[in-house]
């Protein structure tokens, strides 16, 4: 098995906390010393990684969550592109900054890196209502599909249901499962951006074996009702299964009540995050029906006689080998950054930002591709304009957004720095289109 390196400093592998990291980084001024919450006393793993910038946030008219000042995008654009990446605030990025120069100085050893995972996974865990057990750590959302739909043994006479607003690797998943296995790829066609439970009813049958859906969608926000789409699956026999990258860090979620079997959600848009991690969940019920497709050092429980293994029983078996690292210790900063904020709070105040954005296009005139009272902090929008002026207007006031169709459709979302005066700005650009 792989050996641990304990000439760091004489430390244990396994003792190097989250505080010790961040009290080492601060001192070589990786960090710097506010970002370490102060006391005599031994926080708890939350209150480690909680910086005073986040804790002492003070709210104001025109940043109702306190987080503007952690957020520099805001003194250079207009920012409304989060549905595409978002921001991280530099809470976030003192986390990767602090994991890298340590690597320079003196790097982390293995097993307080993987302590540092296992701290992650029960951050989201506690996220989206699930148990630390059933999370494990992959490094793109579309993994968790592909793990989920190999672990199926679909074949001939099987069908998949999905809708045409989920994310495009859906579809390549599936459609070479149909040339490949034969099974028969079933897509509900949304209505007025819309793809309802009823709609989904008139495909799923006893031949279903998974409904698929993105909880959010990335092409016009529409957010899915997980909990009737679970009761459609399960009451033929089948699973849900939910890429949820455009509504984790924007939406509260709970996998309990919502009846979700299966999701997985990259960390670089609402979680706040960077690239190469996604926290995968997987129903403690499901666990022995969805195995690993690889083995590695990491999901070995146990070394057995003669060159035989035993892998974890729980969510640890799909992680195989060493992950982004640098990723997760930003994953977790982030997390500790979102739990600080309150994930309600974001979505009471991005929700209605996008709503006062959809008033204001429908009162200009504009077609809008979101449907109306969507849940979601995402709007979709097409223009009757020239896309080539909108496109320099746009660039002009230094607006960030998502052109599609060469420019005749603009997908925005409001996140949590954005504000009112920022929305009122970007409709008193549009209002010029008419």
């Amino acid at each position: 098995m792989s050996d641990y390196d304990v000439s760091n400093h004489g430390r244990d592998p396994l003792s190097y906390t989250r505080r010790q990291f961040l009290e080492s980084a601060s001192a070589a001024g990786f960090i710097t010393p506010l970002s370490i919450k102060n006391g005599d006393a031994e926080p708890s793993d939350k209150e480690q990684a909680k910086s005073p910038e986040v804790v002492k946030r003070v709210q104001s008219i025109n940043d109702p969550l306190g987080v503007r000042g952690d957020f520099p995008v805001v003194e250079e654009h207009l920012y409304l592109n989060s549905p595409y990446i978002t921001p991280s605030p530099q809470q976030v990025i003192a986390a990767g900054n602090a994991f890298w120069q340590a690597k320079s100085h003196n790097p982390i050893l293995l097993g307080d890196m993987l302590t540092e995972t296992t701290r992650v996974r029960q951050q989201f865990a506690q996220l989206i209502g699930a148990v630390e057990t059933e999370v494990s750590i992959l490094d793109a959302t579309s993994a968790g599909e592909n793990l989920v739909a190999g672990s199926l043994d679909l074949r001939s006479g099987d069908n998949v249901v999905v809708d045409d607003l989920h994310y495009e690797t859906t579809y390549a998943l599936y459609r070479n499962l149909a040339e490949t296995r034969g099974i028969e790829l079933r897509i509900v066609r949304s209505d007025n951006g819309a793809a309802t439970p009823e709609e989904f009813e008139e495909l799923v049958d006893d031949a279903t074996r998974l409904v698929s859906v993105a909880w959010v969608s990335h092409q016009n926000g529409y957010a899915h009702d997980l909990r009737a789409l679970a009761d459609l699956a399960h009451g033929h026999g089948a699973y849900l299964y939910t890429d949820a990258i455009q509504g984790i860090g924007m939406l509260p979620l709970d996998v309990r009540k919502t009846g979700v079997d299966f999701l997985t959600a990259g960390t670089y848009k609402w979680l706040l995050g960077g690239y190469g991690v996604a926290p995968f969940f997987v129903r403690s019920e499901l666990l022995d029906t969805i195995e690993p497709d690889r083995s590695g050092s990491l999901n070995i429980a146990q070394e057995l006689p003669d060159f035989h293994f035993e892998l974890h029983d729980d969510a640890r078996k799909y992680l195989y080998a060493t992950p982004a690292f640098g990723a997760i210790y930003q994953l977790g900063a982030a997390l500790d950054y979102l739990d600080n904020v309150g994930i309600a709070n974001i979505e009471r105040h991005t929700v209605a930002l996008a709503r006062r954005l959809y008033d204001g296009l429908m009162t200009q005139g504009h077609r809008l591709l979101t449907p109306p009272g969507n849940g979601s902090a995402i709007v979709l929008f097409e223009h009757n304009h020239d896309p080539e002026t909108v496109r320099q207007s746009l660039d002009k006031a230094a607006v960030q957004a998502t052109l599609r169709e060469e420019g005749v459709k603009i997908r925005v979302g409001a996140a949590l720095f954005n504000n009112e005066d920022e929305i009122d700005k970007f409709l008193e650009i549009t209002d010029g289109w008419r």
